[in-house]
């Protein structure tokens, strides 16, 4: 078969006759399958992008064939800062590199032959979809939900601009090697730390992966404690959190963040110099370095001291660079005693440590003692469990205003401006009348101006594009300035899903009674990676809309899959760098992409992946060989329609048995098993057919069904063998097999048959035979072997196995 040729030939048939258009009229029966949508990179689609969508795309297939009305756009995330630092090294402008690659890639995809419905295509680079984005925007900022206010930023003072995290490696910009330092930035956030709680507890509800789900709770990172406030001896308050207040009575010192706004009122004269030099250190480091646990903890003393409130002791204030002004209070409280970290900083500075907790009934309670345990040296206390304390020591501090039970979250805002170019911009005004005015929706969009000069210079490229930011205030008419910050390509990406449905909506960004009917997405697939940023912002964006009363439901995504890497042939990510990325044009020209696919879906596990290797695509090659010529069998072979004998049952067990095994396998994304399965149908038919000569027409019902059942896997192969067969057009229209159950049900059972555990034979009995009958078949069976031997015990295994004991 020439596989190139059927390709052609069954993708234009299928583009001609708009089969994978998505029928309206059916939503009652709709199954919304998605992929993350791609950045539109230059290069060629790799292995690692046929292993996502080539599966994804026989499971909508057979979804389809299984009856659902199956919706699968296909668009792209086309914002970001790829585009423009190739635009920085090359001169071509961001929207004419990314329009190019998305060009190019919709032909690559639409060669894979998957069942995208290109109709509701989204481009979120294109002024009719950040319209949108822009809309929403303002339905946040209404609401409260977003905001201004200074933040730290990675700042590289060689190229003058600010970094986004990926682009700092070790410390260094990655464009020219120079030491990152932080700095504050004005900057917009959404607030969804007013869903933190809701984010938590509706994982629940999800039929996510556990990891991921983990993942998330972990991200969120609920606590539950108390906030107490201390105040330094020169009169200035700062609260810390805590979730062991029953440890109060062992603090031995403070700590501030670096960054605290109380470091510089705080520190004596001649500290100044040392805290000045730490906070140039600390900035260095990024937020994940400095939180990491395997960092060594280093700090300095400012000279200030606090009291602490259980006890009226004065205490030392340090700074460290563990304790993040952006992270809780930014302050700490330190009790070496009772916490690892703790103890290993006081014993590098020599500060007290103090026990307060000691174990219960004999524990070991060796400093640091971690555990929960006893009250000790804590005067009114003094007895009391963990338990106890840390309510009882915040009751009394609440009565002295003090402190109070708190429930804190790791989760911190999202902070969404850029200082990039190539972005969405940010809908908002600068007046120095009437301060940041909300763009009118009606002049929506703000469209991103060409004519640029996105050179990078310390500021928003946009600052230098006089025409964009003068203009006037919506307000009051005076002069004023658009905000030069564009937003985080997150934000394009936590909404899109809502917009494919109704994608040439020009009035809304989506009709809300219909995305109630089309939402939420049921199969999600996409990698792991996304696990607490994407699927996250998706999840508060979907919550924000709900509660604005523009969506009816909590969660964007009701079911989720990962699917694993392709690893480059030496078990590393593939790169051009290493220079390990597998393309497939080579392989996709000799073999097809339906043998590609499927050497894809059976030599790796899909939520796993592994290192490349291509050694299997021969044998794959094969098993097509093989199910073609029983195709073509079929073809040729007169059948009679009669009544089973013992070998046509044999046949159809194994042909239910595969159609229940396949079906449960493909809904389980267990791609590699199905095809083993039908690895194993297809042995079964070519054994059939060299055992029998006259054929029973159920010989050609089981290679119908053997070529729907790989239909979902191997698209054009199948399409072409169904019509060579005489089949409808098309294959995807007719239903997928469904197991009969009665099949399973075998009416004669084989047993090995042994004399004192050693195998003597083998016979077929029926299943409704007793006990009784079974052993008297056994005995006949074996009675040249048994001779006059004297049988003690016979011991019957149902359905397996009869031991003569003799």
């Amino acid at each position: 078969m020439d596989f190139k040729q059927i390709e052609k030939k069954w993708q234009k048939r299928w583009e001609d006759t708009k089969l994978y258009s998505f029928d309206k009229s059916k939503v009652d029966k709709k199954m919304y399958v998605l992929e993350m949508f791609s950045y539109p990179s230059g290069a060629k689609l790799h292995a690692g992008h046929w292993f996502n969508y080539g599966p994804s795309d026989t499971y909508a297939r057979f979804k389809r064939m299984k009856g659902y009305e199956v919706f699968q756009p296909m668009g792209f995330d086309a914002f970001g800062l790829p585009a423009e630092n190739y635009a920085i090294k090359t001169g071509i402008h961001p929207e004419d590199s990314t329009l190019k690659n998305i060009a190019t890639m919709e032909k690559q995809l639409k060669a894979i032959g998957a069942t995208f419905d290109w109709d509701y295509e989204v481009k979120t680079c294109m002024p009719d979809y950040y319209k949108w984005t822009q809309w929403l925007f303002l339905q946040l900022y209404k609401k409260g939900l977003a905001y201004r206010k200074e933040a730290p930023v990675n700042w590289c003072p060689s190229c003058n601009t600010v970094l986004a995290n990926e682009q700092v490696k070790e410390g260094e910009c990655e464009r020219c090697g120079s030491v990152v330092v932080r700095k504050n930035l004005t900057q917009w956030f959404f607030k969804i730390t007013d869903y933190a709680e809701e984010l938590l507890t509706d994982l629940d509800k999800l039929d996510w992966p556990e990891k991921t789900k983990l993942m998330q709770k972990n991200w969120i990172g609920k606590s539950v404690g108390a906030e107490i406030d201390f105040e330094t001896t020169t009169g200035e308050k700062f609260t810390v959190f805590t979730t062991r207040a029953d440890t109060l009575f062992g603090v031995s010192y403070v700590v501030l963040a670096p960054e605290h706004p109380l470091v510089e009122k705080l520190t004596l004269p001649d500290r100044m110099e040392a805290v000045e030099n730490y906070k140039i250190e600390s900035s260095k480091a990024t937020e994940i370095d400095r939180l990491s646990s395997a960092r060594e903890k280093t700090g300095v003393e400012i000279g200030a001291y606090a009291i602490n409130p259980i006890n009226g002791r004065k205490v030392p204030i340090l700074i460290a660079d563990y304790v993040l002004a952006s992270y809780g209070t930014g302050a700490v409280m330190g009790v070496p005693s009772h916490d690892d970290r703790d103890f290993v900083f006081a014993t590098k500075y020599g500060l007290p440590i103090e026990r307060v907790i000691k174990g219960k009934d004999g524990q070991n309670d060796a400093l640091p003692f971690t555990d929960y345990g006893v009250m000790v040296n804590s005067e009114e206390f003094d007895g009391m469990t963990t338990e106890e304390g840390k309510i009882a020591v915040v009751k009394k501090l609440e009565k002295e205003n003090k402190g109070r039970l708190k429930t804190n979250y790791r989760l911190r805002d999202w902070l969404v401006s850029r200082q990039r170019y190539w972005g969405a911009p940010i809908p908002i005004v600068h007046c120095e009348h009437c301060g940041a005015v909300a763009v009118p929706e009606s002049d929506l969009p703000v469209k991103l101006p060409y004519d640029v000069d996105f050179t990078p210079n310390g500021q928003s490229p946009l600052l230098k594009s006089e025409e964009f930011m003068h203009t006037t205030c919506p307000k009051c008419g005076g002069p004023a300035l658009r905000d030069a910050d564009t937003l985080d390509t997150f934000v394009c990406s936590s909404w899109y899903f809502l917009r494919y449905p109704d994608n040439k909506n020009s009035e809304k960004a989506f009709d809300t009674e219909w995305i109630n009917k089309m939402l939420p997405v049921d199969k999600y697939i996409g990698g792991a990676e996304h696990a607490c940023m994407h699927l996250l912002y998706a999840r508060f964006m979907t919550k924000a809309l709900r509660d604005m009363g523009y969506l009816n439901f909590d969660e964007p995504f009701t079911s989720l899959i990962h699917q694993g890497t392709i690893l480059g042939p030496d078990g590393n990510k593939m790169s051009k760098s290493k220079g390990n990325v597998v393309s497939p044009d080579d392989k996709i020209q000799k073999y097809g992409s339906d043998v590609f696919r499927v050497y894809l879906m059976f030599c790796f596990s899909y939520i796993e992946g592994g290192p490349w290797n291509d050694s299997g695509l021969e044998s794959v090659q094969r098993f097509f060989d093989r199910i073609e010529r029983m195709a073509k069998k079929a073809y040729e072979v007169h059948f009679y329609d009669g009544s089973f004998t013992a070998d046509e049952k044999e046949l159809n067990y194994v042909r239910n048995y595969t159609i229940k095994a396949v079906n449960n396998d493909i809904d389980n994304f267990s791609f590699n098993t199905a095809i083993a399965r039908l690895m194993e149908f297809v042995n079964a038919l070519y054994a059939y057919d060299s055992k029998v000569e006259k054929k029973n027409k159920l010989f050609l019902d089981c290679i119908v069904d053997l070529i729907k059942l790989f239909a979902p896997m191997a698209p054009h192969f199948t399409e072409e063998l169904n019509e060579m067969l005489g089949g409808k057009y098309s294959i995807f229209n007719l239903s997928y097999p469904v197991c009969d159950e009665k099949a399973l049900v075998r009416d004669e059972i084989e047993y090995a048959v042994q004399i004192n555990s050693k195998m003597r034979g083998r016979v077929v009995i029926s299943s409704s035979a007793s006990n009784e009958e079974i052993e008297k078949i056994a005995l006949n069976e074996v009675k040249d072997s048994l001779g006059d031997a004297t049988v003690k015990k016979i011991i019957i295994i149902p359905k397996r196995l009869i031991n003569i004991i003799a």
